[in-house]
């Protein structure tokens, strides 16, 4: 499998090998080369590399607001 790395050094890791590692969106990924010279490539230990949920998932479920859409913009915007 051939990739084509970008002028920053970035490669796209190919499908076959994402899934055979089962990587996802976020997961860390360690490189190293073995006594033939040959890369090898692992999924990290944690899911994700700073160790925090994601931003999305750490706010789900949490407003308390008990308005309805329409009665919230009526508030917001003021009445005409």
């Amino acid at each position: 499998m051939a990739t084509t790395m970008t002028v920053k050094g970035q490669v796209t890791i190919p499908k076959k090998v994402r899934d055979a590692l089962r990587l996802a969106p976020g997961d860390s990924v360690d490189f190293g080369v073995n006594r033939e010279g040959q890369i090898v490539v692992n999924k990290a230990g944690g899911n994700r590399p700073t160790g925090k949920r994601d931003r999305f998932e750490a706010a789900r479920g949490t407003a308390q607001v008990k308005w309805r859409t329409d009665d919230l913009m009526k508030l917001l915007r003021g009445t005409d």
